[in-house]
This record gives C-alpha cells, structure tokens and sequence, in this order.
C-alpha cells in the first residue's frame, strides 16, 4: 500500500517578526502542513522546519519606537507566533530564528563561496538619503510617483497599480515614510550578487522546478542579461555584519532563505543527525552517507518568487549547495471576493480567530478550497458557515455521532462482524486510497475532500437504507453488523482525513480505542471489540460566531482601512456539534413549531438540469434529473405540471435543491430530493419558479 520510504525537508516562506499571524499566511502554512502530514502518514520521513524572519530596518524601527532592544522584540514575536501556529495545528519539527548562530555562521559560508566563484562584485551606488533620520533608506521606506504610470504613493522598490520595478531614486517627489522628509541623493558603496553568469542554469532551472505559470513569468526576464542584485546594508541594520566590509550588514533577503537550513541544522543538533544528509552540500566539510535522496522543498506565495526562483537558486548554486526540488507557490486570500479589509473587519489575525470560531473549521474549508495552483482562494464566509456545517459535521462527522451513539446506548457498544453489504462498503472505501493519495501528492486537496465527501455519502446511504432506528426494535445483531459497517467506513474516512484535521483524527482514533493510524490502517478493520467513549469530533459554526469575529477585526478610529498582502518582499523587508437524533421513530400528527436550528439542518446544493420531463398519466407531476456535481445524479419529481406545460424550458437551468432529504418512494418511482420553488400564492400557471434558475439560471442560494 504504502509507496517506498523518502526523505524529504519542507519549508514555508519565514513570517516576519514585526507582525501577527493572521488568517492570509495561514493559507501557505496549513497547505503544507496537509501536505507534510501526508507525507508522515504514508510513513516518508519528512521534517517540516520553518523559522521567524528577524532582521532588516522595520525590526530596528519599531524597537526603538517601543524603548526595547530587537532582540526583546523577536523574542515577544516568536512566542505569539509558536502559540498561533500551535492553535492551528501546524506541525513544525523546528521553529526557529534567523538571528542564530547556526544562520550566521551559513550566511558567512555561503557568502564566501559566492565571492569564491567570481559572482560577488562591488559598485557605488546612488541611494535617497533622509537627513532627518540620519541614513539610507531602504526601499520600503521611501514612497512617491512610480517613474512608469505616475501612481501616487508608491514603495521605491516596484509599483502596486502598473507592476513596474525599479530604484527608489527613481520615485518622483519621494519621502521618507519614517519622518515624512524629502530625501537627498547620496553615493554609497555596496555589494552586489552576478545573475547573469548564472543565466543559462537559472533559465534552465526555472523550466524544472516550479509550475509553469511561475516559470513563465520569470522566464520574461531572460530576454536580456539579468541585472546584480545588491545583497548589502548600511547601518544602521539589524542583521548579521559581512565580513571584511564595516558598516555593511547582509540584506535580510540574504539570510532570511539561509535561515530554512539554519533551522534544519538545529534540528539535526538536537537530533544527533548529520546536516549534509538532509541538505547536500549545506554541511561543509562533513560527509553525506549517500544512503538516502533527500528531497527538497519550498511553499511560497507568489508575491516572493523572485527572490525563491532566481536570487536563491542562484546562491545556493554558486556555493555548491542542493537547491530546491520543487517550489510550489500559491496565490493570495480574497474574503467575499475582495481583498483583506481592516475597515470590513476582513483583515483578521490568527488570534482574532481562535477567539472565535475553532481552528478544524478553518483547516477544513481551506483544505476544500486549495488546489495546488497560483489562483487566488476565495474565503466565502457564509459558504464557509454552510461547508463546515453540511459537510464536515452534518455528514461526516454525522456518521460518526448516529452510529457511535446508538451502538453505546442500544448494544453496549460492542462492534460486531461486518456482513456482505458491510463488506461492499468497505471495499468502496478502500478503493478509493491511491486515488485520494495522488490527490494529496498533488496539493490537489480540494479534490480529495470531494472524494472523502463521496465516501461520506455513501456511508451515510447504507446507514439510511438499512434505517437501524427501526431494525433495532426486532435484530439486535442486524443492528450491529450495520452499525459495524458505518463506523468502519467512518475510521477509513478519518484516516484519509488526518493530514487535514489531525487533532480530529486522534479523537476519531481514541474512539476505536487505537493510538495511532498510518495510511496503511485502511486495510485493517475494527470488528468484535469494545468501542471507546464518544466524544463530539467537530464543532458547529453560527454565524452569530463569524459576525463576532468580524466585530472584532474592525479598524479603529484614525486607521487605515484597507490592506494588500503584506509579505516578506513588501516589507522589506461554541457551540459543540449537537448529538444527532438515533431515530425518529414516530411522525407527529401536526406539523409543530421549529426553531432555525432545524432549519439549518437542510443541506441544500445547487443542480443544473439534465433532463425534464412530464410524467404519464399524471397531470401535476415533472421528472427532473439533475447533475449534482459531487453527488452524482438525483431524480427528482416535483408536482409543477401547471406551471411549466413545455418543461424542456427548465433544461440547463441551476437550481436549489433539499440534497438530504430522504428518498421518498412514489407510485412513479424514488424521488430524490426536493426542489424548492417560489410563486404567488394563490396563483398558478407560470407564476412558480425554481429558485436560482427564474432569472438566467443564477442560483440563489
């Protein structure tokens, strides 16, 4: 089952010590931290290392502005972040620090071997000078007219509104965005790193190691020589001194990717491992064993590739050192389709979160939404509410909740044996493991959820067609063996679904009185033995809990609204799920009063309409077919005659439909669901449409 053993490192893009976590870079952390889960669940040794960004002029700034020294300000940013990622589930091996020992001694190395092969060049430099604050300014720290489109307000390193870069003494009318000065032209000798000997290798690299979208970008550059890239600072800088060159500090670009295998290196310290056989060429003079490929790998977002797909690649080639086997970059996080919005209270911080809602939601919904490419993931916060809801708690988790409960209450919680229907159903789960895993391989993971999804239908189709609530009264062991069944397809489904929710997945373990599951765990099956205790697996949302968290996320009087996403370059530098019901053994007589919580358990989906026909011999009924995406085909019969005399007009339409209403058998055959309409009362003929297709087919949802 399981492939061959590797070895693998992985990294994410270095969070900047001068800012919170907030739910943005969590789209990169969680995504790979499914993906390194993966990796561990299949049994690869993989270490996931990552580290704080601590150097550069803004951690200088506002360490000052707050009367602490840098090193108490990346001290207090560190745990907030460590506590964060935590909350969240992200799994390090190492989280670490750039401002290390292990980062300065590799910076001084790599530096070395650059200047070694000739790629290393001095040059002076004309730069804005703020008289003011008494220094350089780096590029993020002046703001004017970009010299290309003459936008306003643009950093001196490259323009939001056109995409141009270039040199911040370039900017027209710049100012200071410490003091607000004008600044002055200064000359300043710096060092500078050679691309273009490197052409031809990074030109080829680019083609191998990235996505297509990424390396055709990038590959736009190699239609002329490739410009130096200044790897030098003046001081003042926070930041590791070059050697041989006072008062000039490595640009925090420099060091910040060393920084991936500076955290590596303390991680092989502290684990009595050899750094050169997890980053060829990194360990100096120690040997490699040579016994294991490690493979290497980067998650970035695509606002940083520059600096990841040629200046690193580059460095790490000049210094002899493995670069990356892959740099897989994501795009940026839109809520409701907009940007990150402090005055919408859509700009929300990790912590701000946490405060709100549970961590497994989030995890879920950005598992269900990423797909292994550069588009940006949309955060739709009432489809998130409807997702984590219908999905993971009213369906899958649901499983869990009817069979566990029941088998506990009615049977003493003993599992039986699995009968021949019980069987088929675990052989469905089964079978859909390698497809799942190339799903995960992949980053594909929004198909993979689909998947699970599916496996969760099914489950739940066998527990509703063998309807236990009633067998219960008369084949106690009927019960069993069915209620045997739906938990074993339950603990498959939660084994595929540990990468995504591990925290989860140890409950789900828990209640099968295991201690642990590897991808392999599939192929056993839980038959005979005592079940463990239920506990609540998932928590519901309200959204009530949303509109809280977005209160809390609102910009303050006197602060700036609206956000773009801040990155590494741009910087410079509860309510528990509720027990489901076993039965329902009898139907009330009157329809009583409902309160919203049962409205809520509707899983309504949107169909686009296959076929629609009328139905012999009756003169109300229409016989819909819809395509339900993941759900596959549903019949569906709806007594709309009167409205629709041709109804091939409904054909191609989209429509809301009641996707977990119990089939219901009619004298023409099972109706699958329920189509909901809307009319006049008391009018009939064309007055009754069905929501989402009455205006052009545009689903109201």
């Amino acid at each position: 089952m399981d492939s061959p053993k590797r070895r693998i490192v992985v990294t994410s893009a270095l969070p900047y010590a001068n800012g919170d976590i907030h739910i943005g870079h969590l789209v990169e952390y969680i995504q790979t931290d499914i993906w390194v889960r993966y990796q561990k669940l299949r049994g690869n040794e993989c270490i996931y290392v990552c580290a704080d960004d601590t150097h550069g002029t803004p951690i200088m700034i506002r360490a000052r502005k707050e009367g602490i020294s840098p090193e108490a300000l990346i001290e207090r940013a560190h745990a907030e972040h460590v506590r964060d990622f935590s909350e969240f589930q992200i799994g390090f091996d190492n989280y670490y620090t750039t401002n290390s020992e292990e980062n300065k001694i590799l910076s001084e190395r790599i530096f070395a071997a650059m200047q070694k092969s000739g790629a290393v060049t001095k040059r002076s430099s004309t730069q804005l000078y703020c008289e003011h604050c008494k220094m350089f300014l780096p590029d993020r720290f002046v703001k004017g007219k970009c010299p290309k489109c003459g936008a306003e307000g643009q950093y001196g390193d490259s323009c939001d509104k056109c995409g141009a870069t270039y040199g911040a003494e370039e900017l027209g009318e710049p100012r200071c965005t410490t003091c607000g000065a004008k600044p002055v032209l200064g000359e300043s000798e710096h060092l500078y790193f050679e691309l273009e000997p490197w052409h031809d290798y990074l030109k080829a690299w680019l083609k191998e190691h990235t996505q297509d979208e990424v390396s055709n970008k990038l590959l736009e550059w190699f239609g002329e020589p490739l410009r130096a890239w200044c790897i030098s600072r003046d001081a003042p800088y926070f930041g590791f001194e070059i050697p041989g060159h006072k008062d000039k500090f490595f640009y925090v670009w420099v060091d910040a990717p060393i920084g991936y295998i500076a955290s590596l290196w303390n991680w092989c310290k502290r684990n009595n491992k050899n750094l050169e056989d997890y980053w060829p060429g990194a360990g100096g003079e120690n040997a490699a064993s040579g016994e294991t490929k490690t493979e290497l790998y980067h998650f970035i977002g695509k606002d940083i590739i520059r600096f990841h797909c040629l200046f690193w690649p580059g460095m790490l080639h000049a210094a002899g050192i493995q670069g990356p086997d892959k740099v897989f970059v994501h795009g940026f996080l839109t809520v409701d389709g907009e940007k990150m919005s402090k005055s919408k209270g859509t700009f929300v911080n990790a912590r701000t979160y946490l405060d709100n809602l549970p961590p497994e939601a989030l995890r879920y919904y950005y598992a269900a939404k990423i797909g292994g490419t550069t588009d940006d993931m949309d955060l739709n916060l009432a489809d998130f509410v409807q997702r984590v809801n219908s999905d993971l708690v009213g369906k899958i988790t649901n499983i869990a909740s009817r069979g566990a409960q029941m088998l506990q209450k009615k049977l003493g919680g003993m599992l039986g044996a699995l009968d021949e229907g019980g069987r088929e159903l675990i052989a469905k789960c089964r079978e859909a493991s390698e497809r799942i895993a190339s799903l995960y391989e992949e980053r594909r993971f929004n198909q993979a959820v689909v998947e699970i999804c599916r496996l969760a239908d099914l489950a739940n189709e066998f527990f509703d067609k063998r309807e236990p609530w009633k067998t219960v009264k008369s084949d106690l062991e009927a019960t069993r063996a069915t209620l045997t069944a739906a938990l074993n397809a339950f603990r498959i489904i939660a084994i595929y679904m540990k990468p995504i929710l591990p925290r989860y997945a140890e409950k789900a373990a828990k209640l099968f009185c295991e201690s642990d599951w590897t991808w392999s765990s599939i192929l056993e099956a839980r038959e005979n033995v005592q079940l463990g205790e239920y506990e609540y697996l998932a928590s519901r949302i309200d959204s009530k809990q949303v509109e809280a968290m977005i209160a809390a996320a609102l910009v303050k009087p006197g602060e700036s609204g609206e956000v773009s996403h801040e990155s590494r370059a741009s910087k410079n530098k509860n309510r528990e799920e509720a027990p489901a019901a076993a039965a329902q053994e009898e139907t009330p007589a009157l329809k009583a009063e409902i309160a919203f919580p049962d409205f809520d358990k509707l899983d309504l989906r949107i169909g686009k309409v296959e076929s629609c026909e009328i139905v012999p011999k009756s003169s109300k009924l229409l016989k819909f077919v819809l395509d339900a995406g993941s759900l596959g085909k549903r019949t569906i019969f709806s007594g709309i005659r009167q409205a629709y005399p041709d109804p091939a007009e409904l054909i191609g339409k989209e429509v809301v439909f009641v996707a977990n209403l119990a089939p219901r058998k009619m004298s023409v055959g099972i109706s699958e669901g329920m189509i909901l309409f809307a009319g006049t009362p008391g009018v009939s003929g064309g007055a009754i449409s069905p929501l989402g297709a009455a205006a052009g087919g545009t689903p109201v949802t």
